[in-house]
């Protein structure tokens, strides 16, 4: 997602704007992995170690206890963040074609809407 914001702006100052839904998911799963530490089997544990832009800090945090990670938990979660990957990887890729070519004029999110139309 870092990758997609930054074709699609020329300087670092443009970045501010694009980049805050980017590291809000980041904030958020560091929020939810603290209390993964205290309730590891609660179903906000759970959630948020199978939904990809959280997974990879919660579920770090929930595997040292004791049976609170089924392998099957693991495997969704591990197979959901890789689709994920491709996904995001692919709408990136699509964003900077476009955006790299583009350059001179602040661009906005309907603007990156609009290129992954291309």
């Amino acid at each position: 997602m870092f990758a997609a914001v930054g074709s699609a702006v020329d300087n670092e100052a443009d970045t501010q704007q694009l980049s805050m839904p980017v590291t809000m998911p980041l904030i958020i799963g560091l929020l939810l992995m603290m209390h993964a530490f205290q309730y590891p089997e609660s179903s906000l544990s759970f959630w948020a170690s199978i939904i990809p832009f959280t997974s990879p800090m919660v579920m770090l945090a929930r595997i040292p206890f004791a049976g609170a990670v089924p392998v099957w938990e693991l495997l969704l979660s591990i197979g959901l963040l890789f689709v994920t990957f491709l996904v995001i990887a692919y709408f990136s890729g699509k964003i900077y074609r476009v955006g790299i070519l583009l350059y001179g004029k602040k661009h906005t999110f309907k603007d990156l809407w609009k290129w992954l139309k291309y």
